[in-house]
């Protein structure tokens, strides 16, 4: 544990366990010298604690290169809870809540994969250290898609010399929060779609909503469509599945989409995949809890996110002027803004 730790450069990591409720959680802070570490809350039933600890150190860390890409004054940190969806309630995030509390202000968090706008305001009772409770311009949900969308016309203009998405097919894997979102903007611009998901409830739904093609989920990725947009969970690129991959263009919501993050992005490279770095392109959630933190404007919010196509134009040309993968670019942004801003 403490080897996985030092590797990846956290300040700390903290196990929290409440006997009543039962709740076990992981908070890992990775850097807080901007006074507080920011990052959502994701609750998932790992296979194991050794599972949840690696989820949050990589989650954390890419939240800190995803606040120094969007130019956000914040440290990253990130928060998994090891449960079923089924054992929420009232005092299992009042006792959650109770944790962040104790932290003072060095993080601060909001609201991921299986927890809902209910869950988070519940765990607001019992610290003020939480954001994306208010539902102010939609969401972090409805900004995430947003900030995807700006990724993908920056993405389609520098791959294919082609402004906007109107006609454009595109996969997404993944129509649950962002993933639904996501696909209704895209309707509206004009995209043909082909969408996936675990749920065939909510793919069904998206077929009657935009007219989107189902396919199964083990074979979304492979699909022939101009753009492959993963949101869902993370790893899905990895030595198995890039060589099956047809799209030119990666540009989806998911964090830690590389397995492995060199290995894996240096491959897309050789196949001629334009990859847009995950922390870069999903950053909207991140923006607007940010804003709506500072004191919410909706339009400065948009101006924010209209600035992740200009940071993706940014690291596409640096990764082609010097030979490398847009992984290491967007690395090497983030760690000139993070030296800028320290």
């Amino acid at each position: 544990m403490f080897t996985e730790i030092s590797k990846s450069g956290h300040e700390q990591v903290l196990y929290c366990y409440d006997q009543v409720t039962d709740l076990r959680a992981i908070i890992a802070l990775h850097d807080t010298r901007y006074g507080m570490a920011m990052g959502a809350t994701r609750l998932w039933p790992y296979h194991s604690e050794a599972d949840a600890l690696r989820d949050a150190l990589r989650l954390s860390r890419g939240m800190t290169y995803k606040a120094a890409c969007a130019n956000i004054p914040v440290g990253g940190g990130k928060a998994v809870i090891i449960a079923e969806p089924s054992k929420k309630g009232r005092d299992f995030f009042h006792a959650y809540g109770r944790f962040i509390e104790q932290l003072g202000g060095r993080f601060v968090t909001g609201q991921d994969v299986n927890l809902s706008l209910e869950d988070v305001r519940i765990i607001a009772e019992k610290t003020k250290y939480v954001v994306g409770v208010t539902g102010l311009g939609g969401g972090p949900t409805v900004a995430t898609a947003a900030g995807v969308i700006q990724g993908m016309l920056a993405a389609v203009e520098f791959r294919f010399r082609q402004s906007g998405l109107r006609g454009s097919t595109i996969a997404v894997q993944g129509v649950g929060g962002v993933g639904k979102e996501l696909c209704m903007q895209l309707h509206a611009f004009g995209a043909r779609l082909v969408v996936s998901d675990i749920d065939s409830a909510k793919t069904a739904e998206m077929a009657r909503l935009t007219g989107a093609k189902i396919v199964a989920p083990a074979e979304i990725h492979s699909h022939p469509v101009e753009i492959y947009a993963p949101c869902a969970l993370g790893a899905i690129l990895n030595e198995l599945t890039i060589p099956q991959i047809k799209a030119k263009i990666v540009a989806g919501s998911a964090n830690n989409q590389l397995a492995d993050e060199t290995r894996d992005s240096q491959l897309l490279a050789e196949a001629g995949i334009l990859y847009c770095p995950d922390y870069v392109i999903n950053a909207g959630g991140l923006i607007h809890v940010y804003n709506e933190m500072i004191g919410y404007d909706e339009h400065k919010e948009k101006a924010h996110l209209g600035r992740i196509s200009k940071t993706l134009e940014r690291i596409f040309a640096s990764a082609q002027s010097e030979g490398i993968t847009t992984y290491a670019a967007a690395h090497a942004i983030g760690n000139e803004r993070i030296r800028a801003l320290a």
